[in-house]
């Protein structure tokens, strides 16, 4: 068992991220002062933070320091700890010590690749993808004035619950009375909060689960609610979740041309048909390619389409097969996520890491879709990591042209406003702070995630987001 014993700080949560990586879920046994790992070396290991800022980490054989800048103490004891244990496991992890969900914010405060290798020890293709797409993220961001507001609103229902999701809907066919009530609920909400908002939008994401799981008569009557309520300008991105493409018909697509919106995703996550069918998924590749062709004779131009690296039942090579055939297709936007492991989904952990290496290397297929989406001409345009990810890596949105979606982009950033709406949604403030570029304080204020509970208080979940946001 691995025994990560604290000294000189109490920085527990940054020490269990490290650990994570190199041995299993930890504990953190804050009353015995240390961070236990039962799947890991057995060794017992002090993280100590020196007097002068500096981290050693080191066991009764070894000790291991970082020269060079001294960083901020919850990087700085990271920094040893990594270097610890990649040597005592013979492991090196793609992002090194970066563990946070936005590595990009990171490469904005350095001014080459070079230095995310030399100080967290990042793998040089990561450094430069990390340096590329914090570029044009913040490029991007600056297109969301700080005054402006995103608003997101979510439906957390499916046709069926994949293997790798753990989404509270399994089918939702047979409740359909059920989501016929939380689309009025949702339109309830927006009906007492939105009147108020004076504050120009620039974005609203339209979320799920899968939004286009409601049937065409309500699906027309949230896009009548959110654009009457709303006062939604040409120069606002507005952005459907489509999502499955089983779900997709022509009327919800003819409600989406009608109402303005241009910007749908369609999501494949593999181009494999038994897969799909294997991971409980409702549709084929070919029902893909039948409905992006029809929405793009529709006059539907930026349309993003999903691809999970990863996934069981496959090999490496089915995911650059994948690639291949979604990039055939042309979308605007490309999205590649890595699959991890979400707390209640049916998919194991061991599933998803696949240590061994069973499918092949994850690493070298998401490498080589990137290559491929270079090649054919797109760029990245913003990321983010998740814990518990397949051997470390990361999810990557890539672009053609300047089409990269601003709300993903804003959300990200922890920098921009965004209002919420529907179970489970997750509304937050963000106050730049003086002097520190880059960097804000966020106040968040959380919906109920049970549906069920929100239709019985959707008045109160309004009221509570309106006296978050001031607007009463």
């Amino acid at each position: 068992m691995l025994e990560v014993i604290l000294k000189g700080h109490d920085k527990y949560y940054g020490v269990s991220d490290v650990v994570r990586m190199f041995a299993g879920v930890p504990e953190e046994l804050k009353d015995e002062g240390k961070v236990v790992a039962p799947d890991g070396p057995d060794i017992t290991l002090v993280n100590e933070l020196l007097d002068d800022g500096r981290s050693v980490t080191y066991s009764k054989e070894k000790s291991y320091r970082c020269d060079g800048e001294v960083l901020e103490p919850g990087r700085e004891i990271k920094r040893s700890l990594y270097v610890a244990l990649a040597d005592i496991t013979s492991m090196n992890m793609p992002w090194g010590c970066l563990t946070g969900i936005r590595p990009t914010l990171v490469a904005c405060e350095e001014d080459s690749p070079e230095a995310l290798e030399k100080k967290y020890f990042v793998r040089s293709d990561k450094a430069r993808l990390a340096f590329e797409t914090s570029r044009e993220e913040q490029r991007l961001l600056s297109m969301v004035p700080e005054d402006s507001l995103c608003v997101y609103i979510g439906i957390p229902f499916c046709p069926s619950r994949c293997e790798y999701c753990s989404f509270v809907s399994s089918d939702i066919s047979c409740h359909m009375d059920r989501l016929r009530s939380y689309e009025k609920a949702l339109e309830r909400e927006i009906s007492i909060v939105a009147p108020s908002v004076k504050r120009p939008l620039s974005a609203i994401y339209v979320g799920g689960g899968t939004p286009t799981v409601l049937e065409e008569k309500e699906f027309a009557s949230l896009l009548d609610c959110m654009y009457s309520e709303f006062d939604i300008t040409s120069g606002c991105e507005v952005t459907v979740e489509a999502g499955r493409p089983d779900t997709i018909t022509e009327g919800k697509l003819i409600s989406m041309r009608e109402h303005g919106i241009t910007r749908i995703c369609i999501n494949p996550q593999t181009m494999r048909s038994d897969t799909l069918l294997k991971l409980g998924r409702k549709h084929t590749a070919e029902d893909t390619v039948r409905v992006y062709r029809k929405a793009c004779d529709m006059g539907f131009d930026l349309i993003n389409m999903d691809l999970i690296a990863g996934l069981p039942y496959e090999n490496a090579d089915d995911h650059i097969e994948s690639a291949k055939r979604v990039i055939e297709l042309a979308p605007a936007n490309i999205t590649v996520h890595t699959l991890y492991k979400k707390r209640r989904a049916r998919i194991s952990r061991e599933q998803v890491m696949d240590v061994d290496m069973t499918r092949g290397s994850l690493d070298e297929s998401v490498a080589e879709s990137y290559r491929l989406l270079y090649e054919a001409g797109y760029h990245p345009y913003y990321m983010y990591r998740q814990k518990d990810t397949g051997h470390g890596l990361e999810n990557t949105g890539f672009a053609k042209g300047e089409t990269g979606n601003l709300y993903n982009v804003a959300m990200m950033s922890d920098a921009r406003d965004v209002l919420s709406f529907g179970a489970g949604g997750m509304s937050k403030r963000c106050f730049a702070q003086e002097g520190e570029q880059h960097k804000h304080r966020v106040e968040r204020c959380p919906t109920i995630k049970d549906a069920l509970t929100y239709m019985e208080r959707v008045e109160e979940m309004a009221e509570k987001k309106a006296a978050f946001f001031g607007l009463k």
